[in-house]
């Protein structure tokens, strides 16, 4: 079970004393909210005076607000969301270069990962700090938001600090002490479908941020392991409109991961916004030949501005480069 304090004031160390005198085991996790985690058996009884000591009946969550705040309300009026950039942040070059052309088809949203869940031991792990200063230096210069992936508790802090949008890859849907501490944090986070998840487990995952106090949820489908070898995983339209329907959350679709070779991602991205998605996230590298991750997938500027201008004409709703 999971409750979230809004601060450590009488709630919390009533709720606090009533844990310890059923000597049951929990954790306390501190951020922009308070998160307890309980560990163990707790029955009806119990749980009633869990509810009266922490408020939940009455508490109403209320997100940040303010300039620079980001609300996921924003990507349900109409106007798509739009995700891109490379894989990993491999040089300050590199996400400028990209940054300057994104930024210029009017995409505000720029993906990069610092920290990289790699397969192979031996393969690009990311730049890590680093990685996470230069894709914030570089949102910044061209008034964008930065997407990018935490892979550990122990990475959040670094993670929050310069992130707008926190992702949770596939492989960490499963980390529940990782999206338990995630309901601590107030900006969004976007969650990734599990490769071999289902529909089901997918949003019980989110269930673990939200519980914590944190409704800021996208989720994020991206294809699951079948029997077809054809493709690098085969993305599950459907799960767009079941998700969106079970959770009342809003759902993109990352087309590349799906499709494993840039041909298949414009259909992908087409048939993802007729299928009701909210918004697209997809990989771009100025030389996918030469990328340190997932060059195969990714788009050249010219293969996904081509795109982008065809799906424009279609009027799903996707962003323009008007000023900011």
């Amino acid at each position: 079970m999971i409750y979230s304090f809004e601060s450590d004031g009488s709630e919390f160390d009533d709720f606090i004393g009533i844990l310890s005198d059923q000597s049951l085991d929990y954790e306390v996790i501190k951020r922009d909210k308070i998160v307890v985690r309980i560990f163990g058996c707790v029955n009806d009884d119990l749980r009633q005076r869990l509810d009266r000591a922490s408020g939940r009946s009455s508490r109403i969550t209320l997100k940040k607000t303010g300039e620079e705040s980001i609300s996921i309300s924003n990507f349900t009026t109409g106007e798509k969301l739009f995700i891109a950039g490379p894989c990993s942040v491999e040089s300050e070059e590199q996400l400028e270069t990209t940054a300057r052309f994104l930024s210029g088809l009017g995409i505000k949203y720029l993906r990069g990962g610092a920290f990289k869940p790699r397969t192979n031991s031996n393969s690009f792990q990311g730049l890590g700090r680093t990685g996470l200063k230069i894709i914030s230096s570089v949102a910044k210069k061209y008034n964008m938001k930065v997407v990018t992936e935490v892979m550990d508790r122990s990475q959040l802090d670094d993670v929050a600090h310069y992130a707008d949008i926190i992702q949770v890859g596939s492989r960490n849907m499963f980390n529940y002490s990782l999206l338990t501490a995630l309901g601590a944090v107030a900006g969004p986070v976007l969650l990734k479908r599990g490769m071999a998840a289902t529909i089901d487990e997918w949003v019980h995952a989110s269930d673990y941020i939200r519980k914590g106090g944190n409704e800021q949820i996208i989720l994020c489908e991206r294809g699951i392991r079948t029997f077809e070898p054809r493709t690098r995983f085969t993305l599950d339209i459907l799960a767009v409109t079941i998700a969106r329907k079970l959770s009342g959350l809003p759902v993109i679709v990352d087309v590349s991961h799906a499709a494993g070779q840039r041909d298949l991602v414009p259909p992908l991205i087409r048939a993802s916004l007729a299928a009701g998605a909210d918004g697209i996230m997809v990989e771009v590298h100025p030389d996918p030949e030469k990328a340190l991750s997932d060059g195969s997938q990714s788009m050249t500027f010219d293969g996904f501005e081509s795109v982008f201008n065809q799906i424009k004409e279609i009027k799903f709703g996707v962003p323009t480069n008007r000023d900011a």
